[in-house]
């Protein structure tokens, strides 16, 4: 009888362990070190100076393999990057913030390190993936932080599922309706932060084709380009050099993502507390004041110009963000 009880234990526990992906050091994952342009006291000089951080991976119910980059101990936050973006982006945040977290960031599919399908390629199947990587990582509650797409990845997650297992959350600069309707006033406008009048012709503006500011917001592109900060040079460096993207899967979702619109979300959703990063230089900001009164209790975060304050913030200012970011945590 024993014996049968036994053999059973061993049986679970190995069928547990072959179901999980066990973290492996960042720089084996991408196999080799990387030593950063500009050196920044306070954050490392090279990738192997950041002890701890971990790649891992896990299978979605869809046959989806996706990446996660982990470090440090203690209250977990999940960081979901925007279009295009990945955890590389995050290593200077990552850096700051494991120091007294357990820093999570989710590489989207068909971006980053996660794998590349032409399947999949909605907001609804992205807030998905987030759930099920919640569930994987079987944190019970955590800090939620999305970045342009990613805010809306975890407004489709809460469209779904609910906040049971998000305690605080963090948008960073996301329009809340790309897509400008055209029977909307200027004001509805400004208040959704639309800026297309056609996805299609957005979408061909990011392949290269011509474009203006009626198609698409160029000044997020100016200031894309305008690497401005040490810190923003050294992860953008790093994300180009080891990460590769394919732009011919990252491009599959643009069309759901531009003609989604959150404003029922935003307005009857979201009943946790939150915080809402913009800045100066970002075309964004009566969008963000909007969000701001439709969430009660929410608080507001416009950087100055001075404050690398654009849809960038978090990686042109990381000491800021990550200051501003745990003080609202903590609260």
């Amino acid at each position: 009888m024993r014996k049968n009880f036994v053999l059973t234990t061993l049986v679970g526990v190995m069928m547990s362990m072959t179901s999980q992906a066990f973290a492996a050091p960042a720089i084996d994952v991408l196999g080799r070190d990387f030593t950063f342009p500009n050196r920044i006291e306070g954050l490392p000089a090279k990738l192997s100076d950041f002890k701890g951080l971990q790649i891992n991976s896990f299978e979605t119910n869809d046959g989806v393999k996706l990446s996660y980059w982990e470090a440090g101990e203690g209250k977990p936050i999940i960081f979901v990057p925007g279009w295009g973006a990945n955890g590389a982006e995050y290593v200077n945040v990552m850096f700051l913030l494991a120091k007294k977290y357990r820093i999570l960031v989710l590489d989207p599919r068909n971006q980053g390190l996660s794998e590349n399908v032409p399947y999949g390629t909605r907001l609804a199947r992205y807030g998905m993936d987030l759930k099920e990587f919640v569930d994987h990582l079987g944190v019970e509650q955590a800090d939620f932080c999305g970045w342009s797409m990613g805010a809306s990845v975890i407004w489709s997650y809460i469209d779904l599922f609910g906040t049971k297992s998000i305690r605080k959350a963090a948008f960073i600069d996301e329009p809340i309706s790309i897509y400008t309707h055209a029977d909307w006033t200027e004001e509805e406008r400004l208040n959704a932060g639309g800026m297309t009048t056609s996805a299609e012709r957005m979408i061909a503006a990011f392949g290269g084709a011509p474009t203006n500011e009626q198609v698409v917001d160029m000044n997020v592109m100016r200031r894309a380009m305008e690497k401005g900060t040490a810190h923003f040079q050294n992860s953008e460096a790093f994300a180009r050099e080891l990460v590769k993207n394919d732009p011919k899967f990252m491009s599959l979702v643009l069309f759901d993502h531009a003609t989604n619109d959150w404003r029922d979300v935003i307005s009857h959703k979201i009943d946790v507390p939150t915080a809402i990063f913009t800045g100066d230089h970002s075309n964004n900001v009566p969008s963000q004041k909007w969000m701001q009164s439709q969430i009660k209790g929410s608080e507001l975060f416009v950087y100055s110009a001075e404050e690398s304050g654009d849809h960038f913030l978090a990686f042109k200012n990381p000491v800021k963000f990550t200051t501003d970011l745990s003080t609202f945590l903590e609260r």
